[in-house]
Formats: C-alpha cells, sequence, structure tokens
C-alpha cells in the first residue's frame, strides 16, 4: 500500500494497522519519495545516507535526526508500525500495569478506612489490565507513523521484514535499497534456560502475557530475577495473585543492575515480603510440570531441598536477547558472548559502514539509550565526531513503589574514598529512635502511608565526598521522583560535579518527594561535613 500521497488522520492509521496485524498476508506500507522526473517512487536510488533495518526506537530517532541534518534515511520494519516493541508490548505495558500495582496497593492497606471502600480483591484482574493496554495501545502506535511521515519527513517501509543482502543493500516488500551505510536496530527476544515444561500452557513471557492471556490466574510463580520479574511479579501480586519469585541471584544483585545500594535493596526487598510476596533467592527451577496445562513447578531451594509449588501461571523473567544472527551471518559483525553486537562508542561495528544500536548492543535495555544510540549512529554518519558512554545513567525499576538510582552507592563510594564519605539519609538509622514509627519521608505520594503506615512511607539517600563535598550518589523509594533523577544525573556527571553546597541552594517545590535539596541545606553550612 502506497500512502506517499495520503494524509491518513490517527483514526485511520488505527485502523490500517490493525487491519496488518489482524492478516499476516497484508501488503507491505510504502512511504517512499516520489522521483520529480518519472513521478514513481525512487526506493532504489543508492542516495540513501542509511537504512535503518528496524524502526523501534533507536531507528526512529536516529532516522529523524539524519533527516533534520539534510541526510536522506530509510526505515524499513516487520512490524506494520514504528516505535519498536516498547509501546506494543513491553516498557508500556509495564508502566501501566506498575501504576496499578501502586493503585492496588494503597487500596489494600487503607480497606475500609477513611474514604476508601473494603477492598474487594475479586475486582482486581491481570486479565483485565491486559485488555485494557491491548485496546489502547494503538494510539501510539498511529501517532508514530504520522509524526514520522507528516512532520519528520521520514521515509519508511511498514509491514515488511529487511533481508540483509550486504553491508550497502537491503531487500524488502519485493523491492532492493542501496545506502552508504547501514545501521541495525532489530531488537531482541525473549530467551528461557533450558527447563522441561516451559511449552506448557500457562507459561508467558512480557510477549506472551499481552498476546495470548485468556485467563485469569489465581496463583503465580515467576523464574528470574530479573526487573521484569520484580515489576510485573509486584502487579500479579497487587491484583490477589499470590506471586513467589524464583531467582538464582539475590534480586537487585543481576549484573544489568549497577549501582543497588545495599540499604535500598533491603527496603525494596523487604517491602515485596511485607506485602506477601514469597521471595526464594538463591533457588534453581528443575521443572514445570502438569499435563497440558501448568499444575505445579518444581524448585530446588538454596538449602539445597527440593519442592513443589502449586501454580496456574508461570512468568518467564529471563531476559532477552538480541536479533544479530542474519548481521552476523551475512556481512560478519562481530558478536560479544553475551550475544550483542561489538561497537564502539560511535556505534561501528567492526563492519566499515555498518552500525549498530538499541538493544543489539551491550549496556541497559531502555529507551534512553535506544534513542541516544541512534543519534549517535546518525551524527556519525553524518561528519560528527560525537561519542556516546552509556557506561553511567541513571536507573530505576518498579514495585508498588518508584525506586530510583543514580551514581555510586555508600559501598562503591566507601572503596574508593574510605572513610571520607557522607550519608545523609532519611529515615535514619539510630539505634533507640523507634525509626518504623517515623512519618518520613514525607512527600507528595507518601502522605497517607506517612501518617498512618509510616514504615511505607519510603527511603532516600544521598551519598557526599567529604573533603570535595561533591554528591557521588542519591537513592530513592517513594512516588514522584524519578524525572528529578534524570536532571541529577547530568548534573553529577558534569566536570565540577554537584556538590551539597549548590544542591543545598536550589530552590526545593516543598514537599518535593526527594527532600535532597533541603536536607543537603541543613548540613551545608558545616566546613567539615557530618552524617545526617
Amino acid at each position: 500500500m502506497d500512502i506517499r500521497d495520503l494524509h491518513l488522520n490517527l483514526a485511520e492509521w488505527n485502523e490500517l494497522i490493525e487491519r496488518c496485524l489482524a492478516d499476516p498476508g497484508s501488503e507491505p506500507v510504502l512511504n517512499l519519495d516520489r522521483d520529480p522526473e518519472s513521478g514513481t517512487d525512487s526506493g532504489a536510488d543508492p542516495g540513501y545516507d542509511a537504512v535503518f533495518v528496524g524502526g523501534g526506537a533507536g531507528g526512529r530517532f536516529g532516522a529523524a535526526y539524519m533527516r533534520a541534518m539534510g541526510g536522506r534515511p530509510l526505515i524499513i520494519d516487520a512490524w506494520p508500525f514504528l516505535g519498536g516493541s516498547c509501546p506494543h508490548q513491553a516498557c508500556v505495558p509495564h508502566h501501566l500495569f506498575s501504576e496499578a500495582a501502586e493503585e492496588l496497593d494503597r487500596m489494600r492497606w487503607f480497606s475500609d478506612e477513611m474514604f476508601f471502600p473494603k477492598f474487594d480483591a475479586s475486582r482486581a484482574s491481570i486479565l483485565e489490565l491486559v485488555k485494557v493496554f491491548v485496546a489502547g495501545r494503538g494510539s501510539a502506535h498511529a501517532f508514530m507513523n504520522w509524526q514520522t511521515k507528516e512532520q519528520l519527513d521520514v521515509e519508511y517501509v511498514l509491514n515488511a521484514r529487511a533481508t540483509i543482502v550486504d553491508k550497502h543493500t537491503v531487500q524488502a516488500a519485493g523491492r532492493t535499497f542501496r545506502a552508504k551505510n547501514l545501521v541495525l536496530g532489530m531488537g531482541a527476544r525473549p530467551v528461557n534456560p533450558d527447563i522441561p515444561g516451559l511449552d506448557k500452557r500457562g507459561v508467558f513471557d512480557f510477549v506472551g502475557l499481552v498476546e495470548e492471556l485468556d485467563y485469569e490466574p489465581t496463583r503465580c510463580v515467576i523464574i528470574g530475577g530479573s526487573k521484569v520479574a520484580m515489576e510485573y511479579g509486584s502487579f500479579f501480586h497487587a491484583t490477589g495473585c499470590n506471586t513467589t519469585i524464583v531467582s538464582r541471584s539475590p534480586l537487585m544483585r543481576t549484573k544489568a543492575l549497577h549501582h543497588v545500594d545495599e540499604d535500598l535493596r533491603q527496603y525494596v526487598v523487604g517491602g515485596m515480603r511485607k506485602r506477601g510476596m514469597e521471595i526464594l533467592e538463591g533457588a534453581q527451577p528443575v521443572s514445570v510440570n502438569g499435563g497440558d496445562r501448568v499444575r505445579s513447578v518444581t524448585v530446588a531451594l538454596a538449602s539445597g531441598e527440593v519442592v513443589d509449588i502449586e501454580t496456574d501461571f508461570v512468568f518467564m523473567g529471563t531476559g532477552e536477547r538480541p536479533n544479530v544472527a542474519q548481521a552476523r551471518q551475512v556481512i560478519g559483525i562481530e558478536v560479544s558472548p553475551n550475544g550483542r553486537a561489538v561497537v564502539d562508542k560511535r556505534m561501528r561495528t567492526n563492519v566499515p559502514g555498518v552500525y549498530a544500536i538499541g538493544d543489539m548492543i551491550d549496556g541497559p535495555m531502555e529507551m534512553f539509550k535506544a534513542r541516544k544510540s541512534g543519534v549517535t549512529a546518525a551524527r556519525n554518519i553524518m561528519g560528527e565526531d560525537l561519542e556516546f558512554d552509556y557506561t553511567e545513567f541513571p536507573d530505576f525499576l518498579h514495585t508498588t513503589y518508584e525506586v530510583t538510582w543514580v551514581g555510586l552507592t555508600e559501598a562503591e563510594a566507601r572503596e574508593r574514598h574510605g572513610d571520607d564519605v557522607i550519608i545523609i539519609q532519611m529515615p535514619p538509622y539510630v539505634e533507640g529512635l523507634d525509626t518504623p514509627n517515623l512519618p518520613l519521608p514525607c512527600a507528595e505520594g507518601t502522605m497517607l502511608y506517612a501518617f498512618r503506615r509510616p514504615e511505607l512511607s519510603g527511603f532516600q539517600k544521598l551519598v557526599v565526598h567529604g573533603a570535595s563535598r561533591k554528591v557521588l550518589g542519591a537513592h530513592h523509594v517513594g512516588y514522584g521522583a524519578k524525572d528529578a533523577f534524570q536532571y541529577l544525573d547530568y548534573l553529577i556527571q558534569q566536570p565540577g560535579g554537584l556538590t551539597i553546597d549548590t544542591l543545598g541552594w536550589m530552590n526545593e517545590l516543598f514537599l518535593n518527594p526527594e527532600h535532597f535539596v533541603q536536607l543537603s541545606r541543613l548540613r551545608a553550612g558545616k566546613a567539615q561535613l557530618k552524617h545526617l
């Protein structure tokens, strides 16, 4: 379907996308420039500066940036929409489910108190929330297709799988496209360990959950200790589906999560257990049991005991693997032992003119990395000399809280600076202070907890270097602070850093969720800093 001369509105885009998704044999969607002389599309023109193989976050942002710089990019994607898996199956549903978990958690703690009705667990449904998401996800797809064509002026071929021919040539939709460069952004897919029984009905990953769930689970076993395991598990449990996490490593101690402060970890994992979740760390899943449908999971505990956990719902939170096979086989890109495409800080692979971005490369599988790596590739292709270092970044996850951190943990800071590390923390750990009954931190999102369930009102810690007075790390559990951390990260990473004095002289919005400004101000007057 050639849409170059059509100007679809959002409803028309939505209808087209849904029609393509419903019919595996539907035709490609072509948005290609016209040759001014022949009046036909010029898709075979070797004048493309780059073909972006994959129109997820990295491909879309990279292509848009290149076009804004005066370049000519082309996006090819197998989906009938741009934006990739994030709005369709991954990060957007996770945020919806996490928001529901937060609301459900508050309703449970305050059931039949004040203005809260008595909590009715039968009204909280995993299946219903999945249906809410699926019914609404098309709006994001429609907007990105419209915006990329009408506002960003980027050419694309959608609903057509790309085949890499060589480092300058890609085939899709029965056509051949040539370019000076290839930018590989084919994303990643969930992978499962070798555990007997994972083929049974009732075993889902985050993709299968939104595409295939057709019943209401009553008991869940999550295999894996990843972010996905913690986030989805907290949602499942909040709906009333009793949930057990089976993880070989301690939660929040997986390789993908760096700079997790131990006090923050204890508060988060302790909060999950306080809410009734069973967390089996150091445990190994042995098999998934049942006939056609899941009945139980056999688990070898850290103690050596082997137990059967009855369940009708198994959720896999064991990570993803990049889609590198075609590029490795056809053009010989180097792949690391963990299955990621090897790139330098300019996103260049070992093959000249071939770049890799997003979930295909090392580093966190986060939106900022996908978008910025795509832009980095585009800017280097267009002649800039730009590096992107994604090894240091602010990070977050959701339980029934929003958990955010940036910079060094207390332990990491002490490894570097010895005893010259100052901690500003709330609530404080002071012997005999009766801290569980201290209604702090007290901020937007935690006010009801602070006054009625003070032990649930959150946690925050600032790590400061005494001699330089620089902020080394910030760690937060609560609500509403995540936005601030993207700015804290920028300030901490500046050459001069962020000092406790500068932080303490900012204009806080009282009561702000992270409290770091006013707490710093209470200590910044001291020439020799002390803990608070």
